[in-house]
């Protein structure tokens, strides 16, 4: 500030004006509470901060990009220590709703297998409903919540999923599924004020399932909620309405075991504050009655399960032989060794051939290999089809080999091929085939391969599988035997086709061999789910386990270890009845999907959400617009002060109108609703 008034009596030499201007500023100065001597030491601080930058060393050329590096760096850092405590106070509220959510996810992945705490789904969706409930969950609150409930319900089902596609992809697969349920907990905040909001939940729960087995790239129904409960007394529900119905079940039974316990709480806090007051009982009258229809549905079907499972009834019986060969080595470092795969499979099934002759084990009609079994084309590699014909003879069966082919018709240079379940019979060899119709993203074909392969170094292993056409159903030595390969069983479709199309048993060659133990017993509990639904046996054959046979009912029969060369050979009941899953299955899926988007849309009315337009009404004859005025007096008296500019900006009372002109008069309009509906 003291340069400027120098600079100034500098001027005023030339200046009489400025010298009359400057001896004011004197006199000024000498009233000034700043003296002469702070006035020195800020000129000789101005002077030493002009000296520093010639005594500072220069930077090195290698050292100046590193410089804005860390300022950069040091500012985000101070930045985000500053926002510390405000995330912490934001957080806090919110502890026990993120802690419930996560716990809700990891009670979820309980519910299957290797846990099999079938009880924690329900509690599970209790939990998740308690949450998405809490009045301070807002919409994008129900979505976080969510999301955060499918990442800790996905994070440790799907993590040795990663030995298949690598940790990248492994990551991106875990965040679209946990987006599923971050729908879910999004539309559920939306219907959550609604009467019956257990049922609601319910259905959309089943609606974002649908939606998950459908999208991205054919969807990925690993994790539905009702394959969680092979192990438990709800798996009956399976039979009437399929998957979905047994999904929408459980969380019904979550959703309103949490209305009931809200109702109880409201109830017990409205007493306590109205004291000697009689209030009206919890409203616990309908999910109780959504309770016990769940309950009562289960007891009742259960009888007929448990009939058709203990073989009562005339139906005919077969052998049937498992054969597991086992690989030399787990993961997808057994495609370099087909051969050796082809080898340990022909091997067992000479054993078992010599366990028949010796009468150590009853002779089958017919035996299944494993997918994968033979991924040398026995069509075209001679000594291959030699080997699997003289199997085929040693056991006097035809046996279901799970193999390669290529693409009949494709140019040489082609890489594509199907994966193919052919009946190889002693005498004829090759005869029906089932080609895989649903194939396995990032697993035997890589979608947008072009993108992953920059994220993963497992893309190359991926292989070109493309999808093939089929009934579902082989015939073999005269049993219309319906197949799903490995991934098919997990969906509705493929089972339903192959029972629809008259197979009377199922059965499930699978390669787990890229897997452990762990999924390897998931994957079985989709069998039993699909032996329930549908009533038929089900022989499930691995390369490497786990190799089963599976009764109507979900029991078990027999299994195999895992990582283990052997076989079973065991009597399976053929049937043919229809279950009303079977008859009926995607009618039920669709009134559930159609009565989701159906309360979407009641809870977007319900909540006010719809926009209606604002419509003028009619004024009626003979009367002016603005009340106390006569109708005969002209309309642009009063329309002149609007075409004048005048404030229309509403008030701080939040009044649409302020009075402005016509002596204070607010102006009348006919109009439907002032302030338009929210």
């Amino acid at each position: 500030m003291a340069r400027q008034w120098f600079g100034r009596k500098e001027r005023s030499d030339q200046d009489p004006d400025g010298a009359a201007a400057t001896g004011e500023l004197a006199i000024r100065t000498d009233t000034d509470p700043i003296s002469d001597e702070a006035e020195s030491e800020r000129e000789e601080e101005l002077t030493e901060i002009r000296v520093e930058p010639e005594t500072t060393d220069v930077p090195s050329p290698a050292d100046r990009p590193a410089a804005p590096t860390r300022g950069a760096l040091a500012g985000v850092g101070a930045a985000a220590i500053a926002r510390l405590p405000a995330v912490r106070a934001a957080i806090r509220p919110r502890l026990p709703r993120l802690a419930l959510a996560v716990g809700g996810g990891l009670l979820l992945f309980a519910s299957f297998p290797p846990v099999n705490w079938w009880w924690a789904a329900v509690v599970a969706a209790a939990l998740l409903a308690w949450v998405l409930r809490h009045p301070a969950t807002t919409l994008a609150g129900g979505m976080g919540y969510g999301f955060l409930f499918g990442l800790a319900f996905y994070l440790p089902l799907l993590r040795l999923a990663g030995q298949i596609a690598g940790a990248p992809a492994l990551l991106v697969l875990i965040t679209v599924c946990a987006g599923f349920p971050a729908l879910f907990g999004l539309l559920a905040v939306v219907v959550r004020t609604m009467p019956g909001w257990p049922l609601w939940f319910a259905v959309l729960w089943a609606a974002q399932e649908w939606l998950k087995c459908t999208v991205p790239f054919g969807g990925f129904p690993w994790g539905v909620v009702g394959f969680g409960q092979t192990d438990g007394p709800l798996l009956p529900l399976v039979r009437l309405g399929g998957v979905p119905l047994l999904s929408a079940a459980v969380v019904l039974l979550g959703c309103s075991a949490t209305a009931i316990a809200q109702e109880i709480v409201l109830w017990w806090q409205t007493t306590g504050r109205r004291r000697g007051r009689s209030d009206a009982p919890p409203a616990v009258v309908l999910p109780g009655i959504c309770i016990c229809l769940v309950l009562f549905a289960a007891i009742v079907i259960w009888p007929q399960v448990r009939h058709s499972g203990m073989g009562a009834g005339n139906e005919p019986t077969v052998n049937v032989a498992a054969v597991q060969g086992n690989v030399p080595q787990l993961g997808l470092t057994f495609n370099p060794q087909r051969r050796a795969v082809l080898d340990n499979h022909l091997r067992e099934t000479m054993r078992l051939a010599e366990d028949v002759h010796a009468g150590r084990a009853p002779q089958p009609q017919f035996v299944v290999w494993p997918e994968g079994s033979s991924d040398i084309d026995p069509l075209i590699n001679a000594d291959a089809g030699r080997d699997i014909s003289a199997a085929a003879a040693a056991i006097g069966a035809p046996i279901l080999v799970g193999t390669t082919l290529g693409v009949p018709g494709q140019r040489p240079d082609s890489i594509e091929y199907t994966n193919t379940v052919i009946v190889w019979n002693p005498v004829t060899g090759p005869a029906d085939r089932h080609n895989k119709q649903i194939i396995m993203p990032f697993g035997e074909y890589m979608p947008l391969r072009w993108l992953f392969r920059h994220l993963s170094g497992y893309t190359s292993w991926v292989g070109h599988m493309v999808p093939g056409k089929s009934t579902g159903v082989v015939r073999a030595a005269g049993i219309p035997v319906g197949v799903a390969t490995c991934w098919e069983v997990l969906y509705d479709r493929a089972a339903r086709e192959s029972v629809r199309n008259g197979a009377q048993m199922l059965v499930v060659p699978t390669n787990n061999s890229a897997v452990n133990p762990a999924m390897s017993n998931q994957h079985l509990a989709f069998a039993k789910a699909r032996a329930v639904e549908h009533d038929r046996y089900v022989v499930v054959a691995g390369t490497v386990g786990i190799s089963a046979v599976i009764a109507p009912d979900g029991q078990v029969l027999a299994s195999t270890d895992f990582f283990e060369p052997t076989y079973l050979d065991m009597q399976v009941r053929l049937k043919t009845t229809l279950t009303p899953a079977t008859r009926w299955g995607p009618i039920v899926q669709w009134v559930l999907v159609g009565a989701a988007g159906a309360v979407i849309l009641a809870g977007i009315r319900h909540n006010g959400w719809f926009v209606r337009p604002i419509r003028p009404r009619s004024r009626p004859r003979g009367e002016s617009e603005y009340p106390g005025t006569p109708a005969d007096q002209p309309e642009g008296d009063h329309a002149a002060p609007d075409d004048e500019g005048g404030d229309h900006t509403p008030s701080a009372e939040g009044g649409d109108y302020t009075p402005l002109h016509q002596g204070g008069r607010r102006p009348f309009r006919y109009l439907g609703r002032h302030r338009g509906a929210t």
